[in-house]
């Protein structure tokens, strides 16, 4: 492989760094120990299904047919003055789509007939399975990647889309299969400038930016300035594919009149350690509204004993007695968990 230096993207943002293959069909664990973003390019351009994108849109829309999953999957749907632009309400109480469900048959028709137009309504089919919605296409479609066990891997299918910058706990693939997509991506030191909204009510499941990328409202948010100074950008043609890192934030664009994405996401870390997020969660309800000496405190017992020293927090009692302070196993996990479960529920 051959790295590509970085350069301005087309809005001016330093381009994300670029790999070029062999491949080889396969994700080299140098590039996943990364903690930034890479594009790979023609990672996956050996696929049918590029192949099929890359000749026209009634090929790729007739190649996933022949994959049609049974049963309805979820889509949204939006009038054309959105943009593309899936968001909250104009009051902020749900979302600016619609959502339903329909045969994926459907959903493919319908992005393929109202995708050219100059102004397309929204239709996205997100996040769903690949083996659920297109059984058999992993068979003929594959990628191996390195240190990748057991991967999530789910399809997007849409007509022009813009969704907020969010950011995934677990370590992320996208292949762009057919269409253009553009990444807008900032580490995660960037959360205090780019204005995360509630973290119950989200439109995509992850808090999102309330910041519109294409229309930042520098009144409102002045700090969203600050963020784009530690921006990138990529721009995906089909074939190409993102490497993303744990908790980056990435605001998608999605250009073509049909668009699919393939997303490997997986974690490297057993799933019985559970997810930062609760942790997170629980502590805005435990120690945020504490008096300010009591929070440095525990802010304190923190650092010791979770961010610090494992060894050093816990070397002075006996091995059979540390309890919570031992490496974390599968059994201590579920030891753990049931005792939490049973202090909660108090």
């Amino acid at each position: 492989m051959t790295n590509t230096a970085s350069r301005a993207g087309p809005s001016g943002l330093p381009s994300v760094r670029e790999v070029k293959g062999p491949y080889d069909g396969a994700v080299p664990e140098e590039i996943t120990a990364l903690n930034e973003p890479v594009i790979l390019r023609g990672l996956v351009s050996h696929w049918p299904a590029v192949e099929a994108a890359r000749s026209s849109d009634q090929e790729i829309r007739f190649y996933l047919r022949r994959f049609e999953g049974q049963g309805a999957f979820p889509v949204a749907a939006g009038p054309p003055e959105l943009g593309g632009r899936i968001f909250y309400s104009d009051r902020f109480d749900g979302e600016n789509v619609q959502r339903g469900q329909a045969p994926l048959g459907e959903i493919l028709d319908r992005v393929l007939h109202f995708g050219s137009q100059d102004e397309p309504p929204l239709i996205y089919l997100a996040s769903v399975e690949a083996n659920r919605a297109l059984p058999g296409f992993l068979g003929e479609n594959e990628l191996s990647i390195a240190g990748a066990e057991d991967p999530l891997i789910s399809v997007w299918i849409g007509t022009q889309t813009r969704i907020a910058a969010h950011n995934d706990l677990p370590l992320n693939i996208a292949c762009v299969a057919a269409g253009k997509r553009r990444f807008t991506l900032f580490p995660p030191d960037q959360t205090p400038n780019l204005y995360v909204g509630p973290f119950e009510l989200t439109p995509a499941g992850r808090p999102i930016s309330l910041v519109d990328l294409k229309n930042p409202d520098d009144e409102r948010f002045p700090r969203f300035a600050d963020a784009l100074e530690h921006a990138q950008q990529a721009d995906l043609e089909p074939g190409d594919a993102l490497f993303i890192p744990s908790m980056w934030w990435h605001h998608v664009e999605a250009f073509g009149a049909f668009n699919m994405l393939v997303n490997y996401w997986w974690r490297t870390v057993p799933s019985y350690l559970g997810t930062p997020q609760d942790v997170l969660n629980h502590a805005m309800l435990t120690l945020r509204d504490l008096p300010e000496n009591e929070r440095m405190i525990w802010r304190d017992l923190f650092e010791h004993y979770v961010f610090g020293d494992a060894e050093a927090a816990r070397a002075h009692i006996p091995e059979h007695a540390r309890g919570i302070l031992s490496p974390i196993d599968e059994n201590l996990a579920r030891r753990t968990r049931a005792f939490l479960l049973n202090r909660l529920n108090r």
